[in-house]
């Protein structure tokens, strides 16, 4: 990644409804996001009509131009396997491809990098790793309150805020109306005191993750490494973009993942272990939309 892109999201996290909303809208003749249209056609402010734009691309559901992709198609087109997202495996799968596309740089730098240098963080922890990424790239790249805001969208993408939880109550068009956080990817755990002011303290750590179906690992697989005949267990849980980093997979968690799939793809996958290098071996060409098929018509 050559550049960053911190902004676009307005502040808001993404909505349950929004990428349906957005994919829908773009169906009709000719329909852009900055159409006067679109404000009355989508239901929401003018911001929130941005905001939907820059969450369709950063989720990978559309291209640069605006136009579906193959993942956007499969979810919410004619034949969308799941439109209004009631299948937790579409929240996965919408994780992966938010993580893979870096449209939205945060998810990537998180999930690929943050992530392997502090489980433990705070939003200032957060926020001094971006801008530090940002200098790397140019002095001019980084800008405090955009960072800020971002950090602060990021989090609330995954999880509820404490104010939420210390009043138990929750708007559901506000912050739990967000897609990400049913994954539990990233938890409050507790609240500390640092230079004098409360601060929140979050946990990102790698886990077994029995609720994230194998089938949708093996497409993460597939679409990660395309055609090749054989992937070692290391780069599956280290790699940028591999299963182990973007569904933070304990070592023990993946392993059990690569078991169920050899289990139920016998005659096309084999785990070996050669010299105690464990590989992942594809005898067979596997077809990633197919192992979608097989989850979804399930």
């Amino acid at each position: 990644m050559n550049n960053y892109r911190f902004s676009g999201h307005e502040t808001f996290t993404c909505k349950q409804f929004w990428l349906k909303k957005g994919f829908d809208f773009l169906q009709g003749n000719e329909r852009r996001f900055n159409d006067e249209s679109a404000v009355v056609e989508l239901g929401v402010g003018k911001n929130m009509v941005s905001s939907i734009a820059y969450w369709l691309k950063s989720f990978g559901i559309v291209n640069d131009a605006f136009q579906p992709t193959e993942i956007g198609n499969y979810i919410f087109g004619e034949q969308g396997r799941d439109p209004y997202m009631e299948d937790i495996a579409t929240v996965w799968l919408l994780h992966y491809f938010l993580v893979k596309t870096e449209y939205a740089s945060v998810y990537s730098l998180f999930f690929n990098e943050f992530k392997r240098e502090r489980i433990d963080f705070n939003r200032d922890h957060l926020h001094s790793f971006l801008k530090r990424k940002c200098f790397e790239v140019s002095d001019s790249l980084y800008n405090e309150n955009t960072i800020t805001s971002d950090v602060s969208t990021f989090l609330r993408n995954y999880i509820i805020s404490s104010d939420l939880r210390k009043a138990k109550k929750i708007e559901l068009d506000d912050e739990f109306s967000g897609l990400l956080y049913e994954l539990n990817l990233i938890s409050l755990y507790k609240l500390e005191i640092v230079g004098g002011k409360q601060m929140e303290m979050y946990k990102a750590e790698n886990k077994n993750r029995e609720e994230l179906p194998y089938e949708l690992v093996l497409f993460a697989i597939l679409d990660r490494f395309p055609n090749e005949p054989s992937i070692s267990f290391r780069e599956l849980e280290v790699n940028a973009n591999s299963v182990g980093m973007v569904f933070a997979l304990t070592k023990e968690g993946l392993y059990a993942k690569l078991e169920e799939i050899v289990k139920h793809y016998d005659k096309q996958v084999v785990l070996s272990d050669t010299a105690g290098i464990q590989v992942l071996q594809f005898k067979q060409p596997i077809n990633k939309w197919e192992v979608l098929d097989r989850y979804y018509g399930e």
